[in-house]
């Protein structure tokens, strides 16, 4: 069985001193054992200050981004080893508010999520097609060519310690979600595609998650299909109780 994951993905959101009070309300509200995996991704600038507070609990800490290279004249940017020094053990990569606003592309997913496996970290690798892609009907193939650009060159062993998030693009921060049969029937596609890519074994190992509008009030309908094994959770990852309230929802 796949064990459910639940990723809170805070985006450019809390201050330092703001995501310690959250991270500490986060651990608290998720202090009981539970075999659902739980991972918070602060800003960059928070990273270290919650990791400390997460250290020692069941949450685990990831980032929302990565540069490829080892290290280098890239100002502003971040490596996979500096991400690894202060306790990420996750990190998102391929987000569509990347691929929007900062000019991500298949061929950026692939070298990072290359290079965060090489030092240790798992890339939780986005894909998911907008609105127009959708009702033209490319939505299959939109999700297919990003799978295939972002796995470009990687081994079986490699992908089987993968994380998949499929974020319809059209369902975040809108309001509007998937329907379950939506997501499961995407989440089935994906599974297909790497199991053309790598096999059945591969395919049926990894974890998919679903993200976009994910709350406390549709989880549990998500979540409890069987092609879905977590969320990657944007506003409602923000407010302690509702983050706690999803992954509550994710257990099986």
């Amino acid at each position: 069985m796949r064990i459910p994951l639940i990723a809170g993905n805070w985006k450019m959101y809390k201050t330092s001193s703001e995501a310690i009070v959250l991270a500490e309300a986060v651990v608290k509200a998720l202090s009981m054992p539970d075999e659902t995996q739980v991972v918070v991704c602060p800003p960059f600038t928070a990273l270290a200050a919650v990791g400390q507070i997460v250290a020692g609990s069941r949450i685990g800490l990831g980032a929302q981004d990565m540069h490829w290279a080892k290290e280098g004249a890239y100002t502003g940017e971040v490596s996979a080893e500096m991400l690894w020094d202060i306790g990420c053990r996750y990190v998102i990569v391929g987000h569509s508010e990347r691929r929007q606003y900062f000019g991500e592309t298949d061929e950026s997913v692939n070298r990072k999520s290359l290079t965060a496996l090489a030092s240790g970290l798992t890339p939780i690798i986005c894909v998911g097609e907008t609105l127009f892609e959708r009702e033209a009907g490319h939505a299959h193939a939109v999700v297919e060519a990003q799978l295939k650009g972002a796995l470009s060159g990687l081994t079986p062993e490699q992908v089987q310690g993968l994380i998949f998030a499929y974020e319809p693009v059209w369902a975040i921060g809108t309001g509007k979600t998937a329907t379950p049969s939506q997501a499961e029937e995407m989440h089935a596609h994906i599974r297909r595609t790497i199991a053309l890519l790598f096999g059945t074994e591969i395919a049926q190992g990894v974890r998919v998650l679903y993200g976009g509008s994910v709350k406390p009030d549709n989880a549990k309908e998500l979540l409890g299909r069987s092609e879905i094994d977590g969320a990657l959770v944007g506003g409602a990852s923000l407010q302690a109780d509702s983050f706690a309230a999803i992954a509550k929802a994710a257990k099986r």
